[in-house]
Formats: structure tokens, sequence, C-alpha cells
């Protein structure tokens, strides 16, 4: 009876050890698990693709024939940093992006200030600034594409009858570069007005109230009070702006049309990285070079990027 009992207890703290053991595992491999579908997608199409592409740049390589690799070093890097076509490029990047940056980001502050006082309808115009960025981009493209063709456009057709003349928009580089910047203004100011907006209704009311009994204006007010409880959004939007720049492909693309649109136009006048990089890869079936420049627009993004984080940190501090 007594060894009946014995050998019943050893079960029992055999079965509780391993019971407590399994315990323990769950504890430490739930986490894992929960986590592990995010870095299986990102090892796969993220992950993977940086790598490879790093290994293709690296090779003289066709789009035809992958399997066909040539060792090439850096040349591929090097050739890109002497071509006229890759600092055309660039600057029509950077000159695009700053003259549809700055003034979305400036007409969507003005935008979320609005917003963010009581109005008749608050939720309806909030949901009415979200509806440029729901439009796809090549049905937003294709609009102003027609707005501002030079025979039949919406925009000549009023400089027409002001007098002013027609303009060729997609011939010169300023003109181009402007009906693009408006394509990607239109699109992403109702975006980026919502962010100012959530964080302009997490400042504490109590600081505007004591403002206005101080006699401060609204405009005071905003630039007092607004402006400096949002500024981590503020920084957080530039950074979104900078990387979209640098990635801008589409509106150019269809704002062009034709055979001249990967090109930037006849005299790549509003040809930007994004663009580039498929002429180069596609339409050229230069990969290994494609690559390259995929990898430059990756180590400009993270440049641009840790100079903004400098400067919001030195900004915070001072």
């Amino acid at each position: 009876m007594v060894t009946a009992n014995t050998a019943a207890a050893a079960r029992d703290e055999r079965r509780a050890a391993r019971r407590s053991k399994l315990y323990r595992w769950d504890l430490k491999a739930t986490p894992y698990a929960y986590v592990a579908p995010f870095f299986m997608v990102f090892g796969a199409f993220g992950l993977y693709p940086l790598i490879y592409t790093a290994w293709l740049s690296l090779h003289e390589v066709q789009l035809v024939d992958l399997d066909s690799l040539t060792w090439a070093g850096f040349s591929n890097y090097g050739e890109l940093l002497v071509s006229g076509r890759f600092w055309k490029a660039l600057g029509n990047t950077f000159s695009l992006g700053i003259i549809s940056a700055v003034p979305q980001l400036l007409m969507a502050l003005g935008m979320a200030h609005l917003l963010n006082y009581r109005l008749r309808g608050a939720l309806l115009w909030r949901m009415a600034s979200l509806v440029p960025y729901a439009t796809s981009i090549g049905a937003a493209a294709l609009f102003f594409q027609f707005t501002f063709s030079r025979d039949f456009g919406l925009v000549n057709w009023a400089l027409d009858g002001l007098g002013l003349g027609r303009v060729d928009w997609e011939s010169g580089t300023l003109s181009s570069q402007l009906a693009v910047s408006a394509i990607v203004t239109w699109r992403w100011t109702g975006y980026n007005a919502l962010l100012y907006l959530a964080a302009m209704q997490a400042i504490p009311q109590e600081r505007y109230e004591a403002a206005a009994l101080d006699g401060a204006s609204r405009w005071q007010q905003f630039l007092n009070i607004t402006i400096p409880s949002i500024r981590p959004t503020i920084v957080f939007t530039i950074v979104l702006s900078t990387i979209g720049s640098i990635q801008l492909f589409g509106e150019p693309l269809i704002f062009g049309g034709g055979s001249q649109a990967v090109g930037g136009g006849s005299n790549g006048q509003y040809q930007t990285l994004g663009l580039l990089l498929y002429e180069t890869g596609w339409a050229n079936g230069n990969a290994g070079r494609a690559s390259a420049l995929a990898w430059l627009m990756f180590l400009l993004i993270v440049a641009i990027a840790l100079v903004q984080a400098a400067i919001a940190r030195r900004t915070r501090k001072g």
C-alpha cells in the first residue's frame, strides 16, 4: 500500500514537473510565436530583396537572364555617380520634393488648425479631406494630365481667358515640375492634415484657455502652443514627405504619358530617381545598374532620415 502511494506521488511529481516545464516554455516561446509571422513576411519580402539587389548591384547582369552574372565590383555605382542623367534625376527629385512638400505641409497645418475648431459637419469635412488620398494615383494623375493639357486643359483655358497665354506644361522644366507637384500636393495634404489634427486634439485645452485669459489671439496660440506641442508630428511628416519625394514615381509617369514618360519628358526635365530606376531596369534591362541605383536611393533615404533625426534631437534639447 505504501509502495503504491509512493509510486503515485512520484508520478504526480513528474507530471507537475512536466507541466511546470511546459508552462515556462510557453511563457518564453509565446511572444516569439506572435512576432514570427511579421519576421517571416519581412524576411521574404523585405530583407531577401534587399540582400539580393545588393548582390546584383555588384555584377553585370541583364534582366532577361538573371542567372548570367559577371562580377563588376562597384563599377555600377561608379558609372552612376559620373552619369549626368543620374545627377539630373537627383536634382529633379529634390526640386520636386521641395515644391511639393513645403506647400503641402503648410496647407496641411492650416487645414488641421481649422478642423480643430468646432465646425458644423466636422466629421464630414474630415472624411472629405481623405478623399484625395483614397483616390488612386492613376485616376488623380490622369485628371491632372488633362487639367494641364496644352490644348484642352482647364488651367490653360483659365490663363487664356485672363489674357496670359497658354503654357506648354510638359515641355518646360519648371512648368512640368509644378504640374507634377500639384498632383502630389493635392493627394497628400489631407492625409497630413489628419495627422496634425490627431496631434492637436491631444493638446490639453487648459493651455488655450490660459492663453486666452492672458489676451493671446488665436494666431498667437497657434504659434506658441500648437506648433511646439505637435513638433514631433511635424518632424514625422517631414521624414515621410522626404521619403515619398525620393520614391516619387507614379505621378510623373502617368502625367507624361506616351513614350517620353519614362524618360521624364523630351529632355528629362521631370525625370525622378524612381523613373530613372524604372528606365534602367525595365526599359533598358540593365538589372545590375538598376540594383545599384536602388541601393543609392536607399542610402540617400537613410542619410536624410539620420540628418533629420539629429536636427530634431538638437531642436528638442534647445
